[in-house]
């Protein structure tokens, strides 16, 4: 009895990198019914309790990436001390340089861990010897810690706040390390400024029955989002055309690409609604991190709606800092001539970068000459360059630098096009339409089929809005948003390609497969469809075809229906919680695969 039970606490207190705490995984619930044992333990005696759930946090970390929580207790320590001395220091130019210091430390951190492969195949291009990205920690390739991007940068906009003034230090390291690693957002966000987190760790334990029955709503719409919708559709349909989208249809690449749309929203917003439901039944509150991001009808909204903190922290820290829409610093032309070498490193073209170069030039050359178009040049270079580091954030292949620069001209093209009369928009889709259609016909490349069939779609709809403006035609606001929505889906599902297909990868063999993988689906949608098809695989693949369209469905349902939803099940007397929340795990039990499925955002 007693060697069993050591040798399960063995288990309970050893890493496995086959088994690790996921959300929907038993043994999580397992792991979360003790912790909050000990929490309810605890009760206000502030220090204990958040003592405990600093050490539990740990272990959680610990059970899901190994000793790679060395790392998080060191950056925890050292931006702990360095954010110390700069609230103490008097001397501006010793403030900048504790920050520096600590950023630094930060960045060369996240740097090693995402960016290893990459830099020593830039300096093999470069040198002409063999460099190799050597592992500090082990044998064999550089296992990327899970969830080092988002508590990296959570450390790093605490040490900023505190150089701005915008937050006093925390009270011990403790408490700091608590605000670190608090184990709900630990691994995928939301990331937690210390201003909305820390004044809550010092605050009593309080939880109403209403709030405990929305917790609870989170939690079971979070496991609903990530087994049945996200986990099903992936592992019975998108899995399988990704891995290799040749053995596929246009028509099935096609799909494969809207459900991935779906899978991966239901996948990461699925975790953001179990950690919004765990921290919440222990009393804190997390910042909200999606708002419906398909119901935007614009590339601007949709990055407002779509991993929120993330959007907010770009925004803050790096956006800003370069000028934001005032003007171009410094570091807007250092970040276009690093950009301009990694376009040459990951494409092998010294021609990728010149281009980049010139186009930076004509813009710096254009902003000189005509001060009144300054701001509007300079503001969306900026933007540019912020969806560029965010692709870059998410892993230093060719594939998330495309998906990062489509989403930044994305951006840049909405801003010009809200500026436009209706007669200039017209002239603009039309030679847009025309050179793509142009395109087409000459090349007769996969791509350009593409572009010419979404462009055709653009320009009728643009035709459409500009006659009715042409009559004096008010009205059907209704109309022109629904438009704008499924245009915006569309571009972003398109760039979807390129992120999907970076993903999942082995950092060492990133790069080299990742582009032929989006290349073959291109390919593919990009040809002919063979429509005589469609029914059999309809029928072959209707389970996951028919949750694609519900999830899509559910998704674009009136936020005051599901506002009403949340209200009422709140409302709900707590037999009849527990009897929704049984019936539910039963429906989700159906759903589950053999092999969980980790979350996809533990690889940033």
């Amino acid at each position: 009895m007693i060697d069993s039970l050591l040798q399960y606490l063995g288990g309970v207190f050893s890493f496995d990198p086959a088994s690790p705490l996921l959300f929907t995984s038993f043994h999580f619930w397992v792991f979360f019914a003790l912790v909050y044992a000990g929490f309810a333990l605890a009760g206000n005696r502030l220090m204990l309790r958040n003592v405990f759930l600093l050490l539990s946090s740990l272990l959680f970390y610990y059970k899901t990436s190994g000793l790679s929580v060395l790392i998080l207790l060191f950056v925890t320590v050292s931006d702990y001390l360095i954010a110390g001395r700069i609230y103490r220091s008097t001397e501006m130019r010793a403030r900048k340089a504790w920050l520096a210091l600590s950023v630094t430390i930060d960045l060369l951190i996240l740097c090693y861990f995402k960016y290893s492969y990459f830099l020593a195949d830039a300096l093999s291009s470069l040198t002409g010897h063999e460099f190799r990205a050597v592992n500090l920690f082990g044998s064999g390739s550089i296992v990327l810690p899970v969830g080092i991007s988002f508590y990296i940068f959570q450390v790093i906009s605490y040490t900023v706040d505190v150089y701005r003034g915008d937050v006093r230090p925390v009270r011990n390291i403790l408490d700091f390390g608590f605000y670190v690693s608090f184990f709900p957002q630990l691994v995928a966000g939301p990331i937690v400024r210390a201003s909305e987190f820390i004044p809550q760790i010092y605050r009593k334990f309080s939880l109403s029955r209403r709030q405990f029955a929305l917790a609870l709503f989170w939690v079971l719409s979070g496991l609903s989002k990530k087994i049945i919708l996200s986990d099903y559709i992936a592992v019975n349909f998108v899995d399988r055309v990704f891995e290799n989208p040749l053995l596929f249809t246009g028509f099935e690449n096609f799909v494969a690409l809207f459900g991935y749309s779906l899978q991966v929203y239901a996948d990461f917003s699925g975790y953001t609604d179990i950690a919004t439901g765990i921290a919440l039944m222990m009393g804190f509150h997390l910042p909200q991190n999606f708002n419906s991001p398909y119901k935007a009808s614009n590339p601007q909204d949709f990055w407002r709606r779509w991993h929120m903190s993330l959007s907010r922290w770009l925004k803050t820290y790096l956006y800003i800092p370069l000028g934001g829409n005032r003007r171009a610093s410094f570091g807007t032309w250092l970040w276009i001539a690093l950009f301009a070498l990694i376009a040459a490193l990951l494409s092998g073209s010294v021609v990728v970068s010149v281009v980049f170069v010139l186009l930076a030039a004509a813009c710096a050359l254009t902003a000189l000459l005509r001060p009144s178009s300054r701001k509007v040049i300079t503001s969306n270079i900026n933007r540019f360059i912020t969806m560029l580091l965010g692709g870059l954030w998410h892993g230093a292949s060719w594939n998330f630098i495309i998906w990062g620069g489509l989403n930044g001209i994305g951006l840049v093209a909405w801003q010009l096009w809200r500026q436009m009369a209706w007669w200039l928009r017209m002239c603009v889709v039309t030679l847009l339409c025309a050179s793509a259609v142009t395109a087409s016909l000459l090349w007769s490349a996969p791509i350009w089929n593409i572009l010419a069939a979404w462009a055709c779609v653009l320009w009728l709809g643009t035709l459409v809005r500009a006659v009715y403006s042409l009559v004096g035609g008010r009205g059907c606001s209704a109309a022109g948003y629904v438009w704008g929505v499924a245009q915006t889906f569309v571009f972003i599902t398109f760039t979807r390609l390129f992120f999907r297909s970076g993903s999942n990868l082995d950092p060492a063999t990133a790069n080299e497969t990742a582009f032929r993988t989006a290349r073959n689906m291109v390919e593919r949608i990009g040809s002919e469809w063979n429509m005589t098809l469609a029914g059999q695989i309809c029928a072959e693949y209707w389970k996951p075809f028919l949750l694609i369209a519900l999830g899509l469905v559910i998704h674009w349902l009136p936020s005051r229906w599901k506002r009403w939803l949340r209200i009422n099940f709140t409302m709900l007397p707590l037999p009849v919680l527990a009897l929704l929340a049984v019936a539910t795990v039963f429906v989700l039990y159906q759903f589950a695969s053999s092999d969980l499925q980790a979350f996809i955002y533990f690889q940033f």
